[in-house]
């Protein structure tokens, strides 16, 4: 094969990898962040109800930035005990969200 014919090839593979590369790299992201949330909703129900030491959002936060990602949204629910939070982290093809929620079940 001619120098050419080995660059072209070589530059379509790099072509139809790159994204695919890319595409990977923001669904992690999305697991990461969601798997984050979570556990950090579960966090934040735990210190509301008195397991744990520390303001519920506060221990959301350090959860969330253990991986990079930011809080958006956290709303502690003074009656039920019940935690809503968003959270946020963002990729190469823009910001992954998630949303999760932790407390005791509804009756």
């Amino acid at each position: 094969m001619s120098a050419p014919a080995v660059a072209a090839c070589c530059g379509a593979v790099l072509a139809l990898a790159l994204p695919v590369v890319v595409a990977t790299g923001s669904i992690d992201a999305a697991h990461r962040v969601a798997g984050a949330a979570d556990a950090a909703a579960l966090a934040a129900a735990d210190a509301h109800a008195g397991w744990v030491d520390g303001a519920p959002c506060d221990l959301a936060e350090e959860v969330l930035v253990a991986v990079g990602a930011r809080v958006d949204e956290c709303l502690v629910d003074e009656v039920s005990g019940r935690v809503r939070l968003q959270a946020n982290l963002p990729t190469m093809l823009g910001t992954a969200r998630a949303r999760a929620h932790a407390g005791p079940p509804f009756p």
